[in-house]
């Protein structure tokens, strides 16, 4: 079964008419995109792209034997006419399922919003999986057999693919595409990587896919740091590359400060962003949790760990520091770096970066800074990749 993806873009298309954000100026060649449709071995086409005849010529091919066009979700884009000679649109009822003599099977999905998922099964027996924009899928039971293809909005619904993956339906050899893809994230290189991270891709208009077809998409670094500076968004990166899979584990190292209201402003900004199938653990006790097996580990952050490490050895008093608490900090670095090399969990970490600015003018904040920067380079060291966050864009440091 091949796929013709007419388009990829949001409803609203990329760039948007009249847009002036950097993201729309940014949007050319490739990068441009029409309102996503999909159509399937040329007899099934799913939602419609302005100017969908000429869209289908561009990619070589023809509308000519579409049998059945079905529409996803109501659109809110340009005007969309129905080319002549294709049959009229119509949707698939919620839960039923639709035989075309071509051989194709198609089952509508009920969603979690406005519109309706189709997963196509082909005369071959491969299997696609087809989510408009904003929705997800509602309903999902376990086990589900494993799609060869899924098009979704991965940036816009990331809750999505990590619901598709709780149950199954989204294995490690599903073929993930974006879709709906508008100005929201960076297009070329930043979507890319962040897509990447999410262990999917995104491919101009006028791609052809053959479902269950291998494609070489990067791995998701099992291991990753993340470093920043205050408010750089290193949190929320982190916490990006996570979201589209189920059963985060978020370990909080700060704890609570009572009293303290800004503390608890910062805390309660970072629970309200984290999607709420996660669980969160408050505590520097990271070596067990990184022994044991279990969903993905977000880290935030190794700077508060190491305060409270220094705090456990003695390390702001100079005599308990050179009285074997130097000693006692470095084993601790040296156990949690060898439980990280030794994981089979997923982990995303952040830290901050303080190396870089004004040299402290005490002697405690001189020696926190250097145990940070050494921390930084010994916990960098044992992962698949790096990340400094500046500006909330995220420059990649390695694989390593």
């Amino acid at each position: 079964m091949d796929v013709t993806l007419l388009g990829t873009g949001a409803p609203a298309g990329l760039p948007r008419p009249d847009c002036p954000c950097a993201a729309c100026a940014a949007a050319q060649g490739e990068d441009a995109r029409a309102a996503t449709a999909l159509l399937v071995d040329g007899a099934l086409l799913l939602d419609l792209t302005p100017g969908a005849a000429f869209a289908a010529a561009r990619a070589g091919r023809s509308l000519t034997g579409v049998r059945q066009v079905l529409l996803s979700h109501p659109h809110d884009g340009p005007a969309v006419e129905v080319p002549a000679g294709l049959p009229q649109p119509g949707r698939v009822p919620d839960g039923r399922e639709l035989a075309l003599l071509t051989g194709h099977r198609v089952r509508a999905v009920a969603l979690d919003a406005p519109g309706t998922g189709y997963a196509v099964t082909g005369p071959d027996g491969g299997r696609l999986l087809y989510v408009p924009p904003g929705g997800s899928p509602a309903g999902l039971e376990e086990p589900v057999e494993p799609y060869d293809l899924i098009l979704a909005d991965v940036v816009g619904r990331p809750d999505a693919l990590a619901r598709l993956r709780a149950v199954g339906a989204a294995g490690p050899t599903t073929d993930v595409v974006a879709v709906h893809l508008g100005h929201d994230v960076p297009p070329g290189a930043e979507l890319a990587r962040r897509l990447a991270a999410a262990g999917a891709r995104a491919v101009p208009d006028g791609t052809t896919l053959t479902v269950g077809a291998y494609e070489e998409v990067p791995d998701v670094p099992r291991r990753t740091l993340v470093l920043g500076g205050a408010r750089s968004g290193k949190s929320v990166e982190a916490e990006r590359r996570l979201e589209s899979f189920p059963d985060v584990l978020y370990v909080a190292t700060g704890g609570t400060r009572g009293g303290d209201t800004e503390w608890a402003a910062r805390v309660c900004a970072h629970r309200e962003r984290r999607p709420g199938s996660w669980r969160t653990a408050e505590t520097c006790d990271l070596v067990p949790l990184l022994e044991d097996a279990g969903p993905p580990l977000l880290v935030d952050c190794l700077s508060l760990w190491l305060t409270d490490a220094m705090d456990a050895v003695g390390a702001w008093d100079d005599a308990e520091w050179a009285d074997g608490g130097e000693r006692a900090l470095r084993d601790r670095t040296r156990e949690l770096t060898e439980a990280v090399r030794a994981t089979r969990r997923t982990l995303v970490a952040v830290s901050n970066e303080v190396g870089s600015g004004i040299v402290p003018a005490t002697a405690s904040g001189r020696r926190y800074r250097d145990e940070l920067g050494r921390l930084n380079a010994a916990f960098a060291a044992e992962c698949e990749q790096v990340l400094l966050v500046v500006a909330g864009r995220a420059l990649v440091l390695g694989p390593v």
